[in-house]
């Protein structure tokens, strides 16, 4: 892996080569939200869908006085909310729970409607038990067969108070010691990271792999290049070129497990990217103090 002596993922002993052989690999997909219509369209909604093999994501324009139901949902999911002027109000269990701007929400198990007081935009992160929004997807197709290399979507113990909505400030202090704002649920994890002044320094990229799960990269404005390349092993039929794609905000990327890849910001000005994962990452959990809810959510006893 190649990192920087100042990123605080050089000590993560868990990114390195892959422990087992890998026979095949899953297939990247990128969804520019930007370029296609809406998978889901009314007066006061519009939504792109996409997913991973174990998250969906659902990207919304909404106009004042939408509301976002859902019925039944299996497990909990994330509310991204990056407009700070926004106003969001949330009713799960029987209880409303107000969701400012500039913050993260996690909502439980359950019916739960989400209501707009202004125009704004919003993402949510599912996991793949939302079939109505995996059978939306764009890149539904990739994942007629599941996607190899992955480890089970299993839950992490409950939390330490039971299901409820909770609401995270993006207001959190950028420290040397932690990489990015991270928090977790049961079985997703997300990663916002602190808006990225572009272009990159193409001295200070930070290639690595991961292994046993897929990456969702959200990019919410400006714009990135994902640079993914596969490593050549004893069988040369797993062979690809290099892949460099241009995303621009609002898109998501999904890169395959055991992949080489970073993302590199070349807007002007702020880039802002949001990273998925399902389930949590072991990694980010062990460091001290990464996971910015982890006193809610205990940790897998794996």
């Amino acid at each position: 892996m190649a990192f920087v002596a100042t990123d605080p993922r050089s000590r993560l002993s868990s990114l390195g080569p892959a422990t087992q052989p890998v026979k095949s690999y899953g297939q990247p997909s990128y969804a520019k939200f930007y370029e296609t219509e809406p998978q889901i369209e009314s007066t006061q909604e519009r939504s792109w869908v996409c997913r991973g093999q174990n998250f969906v994501v659902v990207y919304s324009e909404v106009s004042a006085g939408a509301s976002l139901e859902r019925n039944g949902e299996i497990g909990e999911y994330f509310l991204l909310v990056p407009d700070s002027t926004a106003s969001l109000r949330a009713e799960a269990g029987g209880v409303v729970t107000k969701i400012p701007g500039n913050s993260v929400a996690i909502l439980p198990p359950g019916d739960s409607t989400i209501e707009a007081a202004s125009d704004t935009v919003v993402a949510r992160v599912f996991t793949s038990a939302a079939s109505d929004l995996t059978a939306l997807a764009s890149n539904g197709d990739i994942y007629k067969t599941d996607a190899p290399n992955l480890d089970p979507l299993e839950a992490w113990p409950m939390p330490a108070d039971g299901y409820r909505t909770r609401v995270y400030s993006l207001d959190v202090a950028n420290v040397a010691e932690r990489f990015g704002r991270i928090w977790r649920s049961r079985c997703l994890m997300i990663n916002y990271s602190y808006p990225r002044p572009g272009p990159r320094d193409v001295k200070k990229m930070s290639p690595h792999t991961h292994e046993g799960f897929e990456q969702g990269s959200l990019c919410l404005s400006g714009t990135f290049v994902h640079h993914l390349r596969w490593p050549w092993g004893t069988d040369a039929r797993l062979w690809k070129e290099d892949s460099h794609e241009i995303c621009a905000g609002p898109s998501l990327a999904v890169i395959p497990s055991h992949v080489l890849h970073t993302s590199q910001q070349c807007g002007v000005g702020i880039n802002q990217l949001v990273d998925i994962f399902a389930p949590s990452r072991v990694d980010f959990s062990a460091e001290d103090g990464w996971v910015l809810n982890a006193d809610e959510y205990p940790r897998s006893v794996d």
